[in-house]
């Protein structure tokens, strides 16, 4: 029976507890996960002093949040932590030796040693760890609750960010996103005070998070962070009540860091009058004292909990340093960059063709690709009704509906983020960029999050980001510019690039098919320059295959996109003379056995690109040339590109900007070297 206790007594306490109609059991239950990753922290500060971990971001004084949450949530629904979130990662019940393998840079972690703390998932946990730039998970949040939506699964999704990270434009973008579509979304928003060492008045001119909420159309709601049954049963209703009306929530905790941003960097910046207030709130001696005044936890109870938590952490060390560290080996490092996937060519089933331009031939390409996965969503602006400002998807959603084909707002970053945790609930993704040039918005979730994922935790990113691309039609330096560069230099990502309509099909879908990042290049000049028989059925050609658009013996022009037709125009001016003009189509990987095979047999090289010349792809191939055929060459490995300008607008300032007209000088030069 629980213990009367006098209004003196609960004086003593600094945090008034509410335990609703709990169950003594809940409540131990609580105060067990609660105090779990304190002990470990206790722990942790320990080893990073011995230096047998190398550094630690503290939770202490927050565990209440992380507990709170997870604990309120069903065991299937995902977590999108930070750093200081160890309660989460506790309550989903990781083993501990893997967990702390982790923490050790073991190979038996979670990432095998190639990141660090919670820089990681388990989809058999349901947690997507975070990376340092702090606000993409979010993003990537509202991908995992729309497949929810389009699943039809009554499941909510929570997001951690800091007041800090609330500054980052991704934490807009995905919240606007999140209110717009209505997913339920739980954006929890630790409001400790500080961002590393910036306190709140350099941050934010806002008196509090949760007004937010006016801005986006949505609800917002605070709490005590250090009260663990405050967080417990709040978030414990909305879950209940999102499941049933899907919506986003921005959940306001408000909390201290008791230790500093991680250990090395100290608390110096912070008044010692706030310690000593905060302390006074701790979220584990409070609730503990809550319990043992309502009689439910004795001296000898709590005693007996400590000995057992602190059992299991000094088993799973004792586990996790017999652990190996891991053992390097250069193949399978730049192997895990990419989910397994062996393509098997399609080949179409009819011999039926049609005239096709190459915007038809990547608009059919999507709509097969849509009939054939039925879990694939294609989003970005105006692509609905509109059709998408090149009409590529016109009529798609009369076929597709409005749940498949998005529009979305202007948020790049948030989309592609989405597409990720669209991947992790095994959807496919076709993100559409207006131009390419507008994907710098979105650079992070591509170049960190897409590319990084598999090789950090295994989590493949099912996503084709499209890109048209290109100059030649009068639209200036922020409609024209030609990045696939960008892209060529990260590992994790493919980089397609078609020349003509045949390829642009057939390499589309397998773009689709192929379960990692692809980064699709559509020349904006190509879509409705000319046509050809393109078959009508669905098909794929090989990625990482370069093809023969001409072959000759005098040289070698190794290109691709409008640069296959601005070889061949050269070439047909000079029938003298005759060319292997290699498309490469596939840029990353790029396809080097077709290239040196051509070397070999002509002896001179010319690279060429619309991009920039300086530092762009055909300096790479140039390079390689150089290195691995150079007894072959019987001249320098030489380079034609836009160039080192940005894209003007004027049409003859664009075509002094394009290589088209110096190509035909630089093949002489070669030839008669």
């Amino acid at each position: 029976m629980e213990k009367q206790v006098s209004d003196a007594s609960l004086r003593k306490l600094n945090i008034h507890f509410d335990r609703q109609n709990y169950s003594e059991e809940t409540l131990v239950a609580l105060y067990k996960a609660l105090l779990k990753p304190r002990l470990i922290e206790e722990k942790m500060l320990i080893l990073l002093r011995q230096g047998r971990i190398s550094k630690w971001f503290s939770g202490i004084g927050q565990e209440a949040i992380s507990v709170g949450v997870a604990e309120a949530l069903h065991q299937d629904e995902y977590l999108l932590p930070l750093h200081r979130n160890l309660g989460l990662f506790t309550s989903r019940k990781l083993p501990l030796d893997k967990l702390f393998a982790q923490f050790q840079g073991k190979t038996l972690g979670y990432t095998k040693g190639r990141d660090r703390s919670f820089h990681f998932g388990t989809n058999e946990h349901r947690i997507v760890g975070m990376i340092s730039h702090l606000g993409p998970q979010m993003g990537v949040a509202d991908g995992i609750a729309l497949a929810n939506v389009l699943d039809k699964v009554p499941q909510v999704t929570v997001a951690f960010t800091g007041d800090g990270g609330t500054s980052e434009g991704d934490f807009h973008e995905s919240l606007n996103v999140a209110a717009v579509w209505n997913l339920p979304v739980i954006f929890v928003i630790e409001n400790n005070g500080y961002g590393l060492s910036t306190p709140s008045s350099e941050q934010f001119k806002c008196k509090q998070f949760i007004d937010k909420g006016i801005g986006y159309g949505i609800e917002a709601v605070q709490v005590d962070g250090n009260n663990i049954l405050e967080v417990y049963h709040t978030v414990r209703k909305l879950a209940e009540s999102m499941r049933k009306k899907p919506r986003p929530v921005i959940f306001e905790a408000m909390t201290f860091r008791m230790r500093g941003h991680e250990e090395a960097s100290g608390t110096k910046y912070v008044p010692q009058h706030l310690f000593d207030l905060w302390q006074q709130k701790d979220p584990v001696d409070n609730y503990e004292l809550f319990l043992q005044l309502i009689g439910i936890l004795s001296e000898e109870e709590n005693q007996k909990i400590r000995a057992e938590i602190k059992q299991e952490i000094e088993e799973g060390l004792e586990k996790a340093f017999a652990f190996p560290y891991p053992t390097a080996s250069a193949e399978e490092e730049v192997r895990d960059m990419y989910a397994p996937f062996n393509q098997v060519v399609v080949a179409p089933q009819r011999t039926q063709t049609s005239p096709k331009r190459l915007v038809d031939a990547v608009s059919d390409a999507l709509r097969q690709s849509m009939e054939k996965y039925p879990k694939m969503v294609i989003m970005g602006q105006d692509v609905a009704d509109y059709g998408g400002v090149f009409k590529v998807t016109q009529g798609f959603v009369e076929q597709f509906g409005n749940e498949r084909v998005r529009n979305t707002p202007l948020c790049e970053s948030a989309i592609v983020g989405t597409g990720l945790g669209l991947s992790i609930k095994g959807w496919k993704a076709v993100v559409e960029m207006q131009f390419a040039d507008f994907v710098s918005e979105a650079i992070t979730q591509i170049v960190n999050n897409l590319a990084k994922s598999h090789y950090r935790w295994g989590q493949n990113a099912d996503v084709v980001v499209r890109m048209p691309t290109g100059a030649g039609v009068a639209a200036g330096p922020f409609h024209s510019q030609s990045n696939e560069a960008w892209f060529f230099h990260t590992p994790g990502l493919k980089v397609v690039y078609p020349s003509n309509p045949i390829d642009a099909k057939g390499l589309l879908c397998a773009s689709v098919e192929d379960p990692n990042p692809v980064i699709f290049f559509e020349h904006k000049a190509l879509y409705r320059a000319a046509d050809e028989p393109v078959p009508d059925d669905y098909y794929t050609l090989p990625l990482g295959k370069a093809r023969l658009h001409t072959e000759g013996s005098d040289l070698t022009i190794v290109t691709y996109g409008m640069g296959v037709h601005w070889a061949a125009k050269a070439m047909k001016a000079m029938p003298e003379y005759s060319a292997d003009i290699v498309d490469l189509r596939t840029l990353l990987p790029w396809d080097k056995e077709t290239v040196l095979a051509s070397v070999k047999k002509t002896n001179k090289v010319l690279v060429c690109h619309e991009d920039c010349l300086t530092g762009g792809i055909g300096a790479e191939i140039a390079a390689w040339i150089s290195e691995n055929a150079f007894s072959y060459l019987d001249a320098p490995v030489m380079r034609e590109g836009s160039l080192d300008s940005a894209v003007p607008f004027s049409p003859n300032l664009e075509a002094c900007f394009l290589p088209e007209s110096r190509i035909h000088a630089k093949i002489i030069e070669l030839l008669e070297y």
